[in-house]
């Protein structure tokens, strides 16, 4: 092994420059996973009364340590138990950024070619007369998963899109407005799906739980969801837990096509706000 330098009777060398920053990279993403929610407190708990274990252990106090030492004896189980919204987002997390669900690395042309048969018309239509008239909508745009658990979560359509249907569930006397839209292919595959509602706590007040369930849904997933406010009549697209607001309809397209297509059109206007990171 060939080390670049010591320090005292440390020697420092390659593997272990790579075992820091690899390590240093895993604590960041953990404070990113638990920035903004309760299980950065718990976290934290958990560490101090580690710590004091430390302390009455080498200050020699056994009834103590033999205490803690119990409940530190469980404590793998218990952060288990008490992280397991968080050690589901971190798989789920890995698992969407793997090279292993992208279909570009192993060359499925005629699944690509599906994809680009989704029109955005209806969508944008939709969206533009659902804004005008102040009603609530939620359309995910599932990519590399097909959201099999979110759409049994409401009731499965597998219907062709068109704006007029869009606008028929979203209208706010029909029993399936309340809830998402699931858009897997170019098929409407699902309509009043419950979506995760993001427990991020820096998301801003002004949003309802329309943009928190899409905040939320595309936090675990590399879904797109389109989000009409019923509150403001604005549009937002929401990506990777980042909200897009107040869109007009050029720079909705042209956001869309950028999201689902990965393609570099500009907008012909400014670019909307970029108002939430749920990182």
């Amino acid at each position: 092994m060939i080390f670049l330098f010591s320090i005292g009777f440390l020697e420092i060398g390659w593997i272990e420059i790579i075992d820091i920053l690899l390590v240093t990279v895993l604590l960041y993403q953990l404070y990113k996973l638990l920035t903004g929610s309760v299980a950065l407190k718990i976290f934290l708990g958990l560490l101090s009364v580690y710590l004091l274990y430390l302390v009455v252990r080498a200050a020699g106090m056994e009834l103590l340590t033999i205490i803690l030492g119990q409940f530190m004896g469980v404590g793998v189980l218990a952060a288990i138990i008490l992280f397991q919204p968080e050690i589901r987002r971190f798989l789920l997390l890995i698992g969407k950024t793997t090279s292993l669900n992208h279909d570009r690395l192993w060359g499925f042309p005629w699944r690509r070619e599906q994809s680009e048969k989704l029109s955005l018309t209806p969508f944008i239509e939709a969206a533009k007369s659902l804004a005008g008239k102040n009603t609530g909508a939620l359309i995910v745009f599932a990519k590399s998963s097909e959201l099999k658990y979110y759409a049994e979560s409401g009731d499965l359509i597998d219907a062709v899109i068109s704006k007029r249907l869009l606008m028929s569930i979203f209208n706010k006397h029909s029993p399936l407005h309340d809830g998402a839209v699931i858009i897997s292919g170019n098929r409407i595959k699902a309509a009043r799906c419950i979506l995760p509602v993001s427990e991020n706590q820096e998301i801003p007040a002004s949003m309802g739980l329309r943009h928190r369930a899409a905040i939320g849904l595309t936090e675990i997933t590399d879904s797109i969801v389109l989000v009409v406010s019923e509150e403001t009549g604005q549009i937002a697209l929401v990506r990777n837990g980042e909200a897009y607001r107040n869109l007009s309809s050029a720079d909705l397209r042209v956001k869309l096509n950028q999201f689902l297509f990965d393609t570099d059109q500009k907008p012909a206007a400014a670019v909307s706000e970029k108002s939430v990171s749920a990182a």
